[in-house]
Order: structure tokens, then sequence, then C-alpha cells
């Protein structure tokens, strides 16, 4: 079954649409993707793992990746162009679902994690459910897609740390100190930033979480991490864990003992 996910992909276009953040559009096969927040695998050249990027948007023929340049890996993806061949494994992981019974559920991410609250954005509007978006970014330099959200036809707030663009806040600090309406939460962002929407929503929902990974796949076992229900691991039974089986250590994920997170060299950066 992982071989015929593989596929080689036509970049279309790879451009910087906000500090250090990239929008790359590829040509090819995506009947392999079966829900907003899954992820792809890109081979580099000279690079022995590849990098898991989480999908942003796809349809019948294209797929369109957003990512950060945070490493080595990432740095080289972006110097990418219109006509390149990219070695591509799609459809990995279990993404996000639509909770029959929602009415206005809250989308709520940070920087990197806008991404796949897009994809879900653009489901949510087939399924005819409204919903309201909160978006944080550390500086108007850094925020992107907000436009796009509303462009669907969302409710967007948008915030950022030093108060250039939007609200001068983080996104956790509205949902601690406003009344949103809300039903329902679907959030994608760093460790410490899901631990603030896991304290403070006053909702069940699903969380997307950001990982290391080596293989991708769950051979290696290095993004497991501890829930309710025993152990998951991230890359194939996630990056979408439902609220009820989260279990936190601190601000992070519980770990297996036996088995420590992964150091930053192996990052997906």
């Amino acid at each position: 079954m992982l071989n015929r996910k593989k596929g080689t992909y036509t970049v279309l276009s790879n451009r910087r649409i906000a500090e250090n953040i990239y929008e790359l559009i590829l040509d090819g096969y995506t009947g392999f993707i079966t829900a907003p927040g899954q992820f792809v695998n890109v081979a580099l050249p000279g690079f022995f793992l590849r990098r898991p990027i989480s999908i942003c948007d796809y349809d019948d023929y294209s797929i369109t990746l957003v990512y950060k340049t945070v490493g080595r890996g990432t740095k080289v993806l972006a110097t990418t162009t219109a006509g390149q061949k990219l070695d591509v494994l799609t459809g990995f992981g279990n993404g996000y679902h639509i909770k029959p019974g929602i009415q206005k559920p809250l989308l709520i991410g940070g920087g990197a994690g806008t991404p796949p609250l897009y994809g879900l954005a653009k489901a949510l509007n087939r399924n005819r459910i409204k919903y309201t978006v909160l978006l944080g970014f550390n500086r108007a330099q850094d925020a992107f897609y907000y436009d796009k959200f509303q462009a669907l036809g969302a409710d967007v707030t948008l915030c950022t740390l030093d108060g250039s663009l939007g609200i001068k806040a983080q996104a956790t600090e509205l949902l601690k100190t406003e009344d949103l309406d809300y039903d329902y939460v679907y959030a994608c962002g760093p460790e410490a930033m899901l631990r603030i929407i896991y304290d403070f929503s006053k909702t069940d929902g699903q969380y997307s979480f950001e990982e290391h990974m080596a293989c991708g796949f769950g051979a290696c076992m290095g993004c497991t991490c501890r829930t309710k229900g025993g152990s998951k691991r991230i890359c194939k039974d996630g990056p979408v864990l439902y609220k009820d089986e989260i279990l936190w250590d601190g601000d992070s994920l519980q770990r297996p003992e036996e088995e420590p997170a992964p150091g930053k060299e192996e990052a997906h950066a």
C-alpha cells in the first residue's frame, strides 16, 4: 500500500507568502488524501529523511503545501522552482473529522499551525457549517492566509503579539478572556499553545500536533506518545488527536519513559 502512495509531482509554483513562510503547489495524483489535516512526505536531494509537511489544500489534480523554513531541508525546498520534480508520499496520518451535529466550531491556530485549518475550513463550507477562525502570529510580517479564510466567508479574528496587525494579544488570551460562542474546537499549533487551548476551551475538540518524525508511517516509533487509550504514533495514529484521549506532561504530550522524544536534529524541518 505504501508504494502506491509514492509519486513524482511537478512544482507548479513555490512562493514566499510571509517571513520564512512559503506556499508550494504541486501537480499530481491526490486520490490517497482523504481528510483535511493529513500530511505528505517529501524527499529532497542530499537528505536521508523525508520532510513531512501538512496539507493545506488539495483538489483532484494538485496539492498545496505551506511550510516554514526552519532547517536545512526546508531551506532547500524553498529554492525549488516551477517545473521541477519532487518525490512525494501522500495521504499520511489521520486528519480532522467533522463531528456530526456541530453547528459553530472554533478553528484556532498559531503560526505554522494555520495551514491544515484552511483545508478544514473548506470542508466545513462544503458541509454548510458556520465556523469562527482565531489566528495568532508574532508580527504582521509573519501573518498569512487570514485573507483566504475571509474569502471563504469565515468570521476571522487575527492576533499578533506586537499589535502590528489585528488585536495585540495571543490567540489563546482571547480564548481565556472573551466569551466566544462555539460548540467544538479544532486546533493546530505548538504543544504549549495546544495545552492552553485544552485547559481553557469549554468543549470537546480535535488537536493537530506538530512532531519530529523519521519514517512518517509508524515503523520507527520515534513519535510515540501516551494517550488514555494506550500508546499512539503521531505520524500514523495522528497528527490529530481527540481532546478526551490526550495525556499531558507539563506543556508536552506524555511520552513512553523508555523512548524519549527525538532530538531537535531530527526535526522535520
